[in-house]
């Protein structure tokens, strides 16, 4: 390991540990190297912009963006609750169910965890501590929960990125993600119904089964955006990219025509905090690129991936190693510095030992995503108390045994990778 390259890490370290954005402390730590290294400061600049221009489908990434925002506003988040309360409402630990379902559809819009969790999360948070059954803790851990689901079942945020860094196709990482998000929900409905008998929580009152069909055509034109989507992109109609602007471009005639529930007004505010949020993951992005030439630059890949061979590590043992770092990593960084600067190391080890790309970029995701709710950082439980001003030590206690389960589903998908490649080979992926 060079001199120059032993200063960016400790710069990276001592960055982001004083609290220094996670953004700006790769960018620094990259500036580090290239100054220590005598490289000129234009070759951050020129891998920069070859990075981006030859990286069409992060345009999908602000797309999914509006589009979650929009699905957001107006009606659109209430009508799809509405549904899901008539769905599984009548269950005991309905609004924890609702909650999980809720999650599951509204994912298949957004892409996005925190879009999840402070949208329609905050709407189902406050059904439930309104309704007396259930505790606020209790309704903020099984919200945090449920948005994990979010980025795994398509569109997703972290499936584009992870593209973007393994050349994978996007079009079999939706579909890999379908099952295990699906899995996902399945585990957290039964923490939910575990806990709601052994605490004794109450059971709502149950929606007529009449008004289910009148609650299903309010919902529906919400509910064909995922189908929509995936007919896009595995019909031949449009590339991933393309079926972003798709998505947004429905969710826009939808809230503005259709339900009528955005204004002008209302509307420039969301491209505003639309463009906020694609620049913060844009300079993450930015970072990133410089940090992995860095990388590759001291031929770190290939000497980790050489010495893995050299070991005679056996594939699952690598994928368990693997994700018991990101989990730990996810303790502290957030999914996106893990997708784009963590998870590239690992690749050509991938390659070397036969561990199908698809199947590993979905488990990362997933593990990425449970880390949204691991304490310390889990950056899921932060944007929960800032929404609801629930005390975090209530929501961390009550999240313990939904991430338990999570952890439990994530085991299942490294052992059973067809699991997660079952779909794409019935769409003729050859992995």
């Amino acid at each position: 390991m060079t001199l120059e390259f032993t200063l960016c890490l400790i710069s990276l370290v001592v960055l982001a540990g004083i609290g220094t954005p996670i953004a700006y402390s790769i960018l620094l730590a990259s500036f580090v190297y290239l100054a220590v290294g005598g490289h000129g400061i234009g070759l951050a600049g020129k891998v920069l912009m070859d990075g981006l221009y030859q990286s069409f489908i992060l345009l999908a990434v602000p797309l999914f963006i509006v589009a979650a925002n929009i699905m957001n506003a107006g009606t659109i988040s209430d009508r799809l609750l509405r549904f899901c309360v008539g769905l599984v409402g009548r269950f005991k630990g309905g609004l924890g169910h609702v909650n999980v379902v809720a999650s599951l559809i509204f994912s298949g819009m957004s892409g996005s965890a925190v879009a999840d969790a402070a949208g329609i999360g905050k709407i189902i948070i406050e059904m439930m501590t309104k309704s007396g059954h259930y505790t606020r803790g209790y309704a903020a851990a099984i919200t945090a929960a449920s948005a994990t689901i979010g980025p795994i079942i398509p569109p997703s945020i972290p499936m584009v990125l992870y593209a973007l860094v393994s050349n994978a196709s996007i079009g079999y990482l939706f579909l890999g993600g379908i099952l295990p998000g699906l899995i996902m929900g399945a585990v957290l409905m039964a923490m939910n119904w575990f806990l709601s008998h052994y605490r004794g929580f109450l059971t709502e009152d149950p929606v007529p089964l009449s008004e289910l069909p009148r609650l299903t055509g309010e919902a529906f034109p919400a509910l064909l955006m995922p189908a929509i989507l995936l007919y896009g992109i595995y019909g031949g109609v449009t590339t991933p990219t393309e079926a972003a602007a798709v998505a947004a471009f429905y969710a826009l005639v939808l809230a503005a025509f259709f339900y009528r529930a955005l204004s002008l007004r209302h509307f420039y505010h969301i491209l505003v905090e639309s463009a906020r949020s694609s620049a913060a993951v844009g300079l993450v992005i930015g970072g990133a690129l410089i940090l992995n030439y860095i990388v590759a630059s001291e031929n770190i890949p290939d000497l980790m991936a050489n010495a893995l061979v050299g070991l005679d590590v056996s594939p699952l043992v690598f994928l368990f190693g693997v994700n018991l770092l990101i989990l730990l990593l996810g303790c502290v960084l957030d999914a996106t510095t893990i997708i784009l600067v963590v998870i590239p190391l690992f690749l050509p080890s991938c390659r070397e030992l036969g561990i199908d790309l698809v199947h590993f970029g979905v488990v990362a995701v997933v593990n990425c995503m449970i880390g949204l709710i691991t304490p310390p950082y889990g950056i899921l439980l932060f944007v929960i108390n800032a929404v609801t001003q629930i005390p975090l030590g209530e929501i961390i206690r009550e999240v313990l045994p939904f991430l338990a389960v999570l952890i439990l589903a994530l085991i299942l998908l490294i052992l059973f990778p067809g699991l997660t490649l079952g779909l794409p080979r019935l769409m003729g992926y050859q992995g």
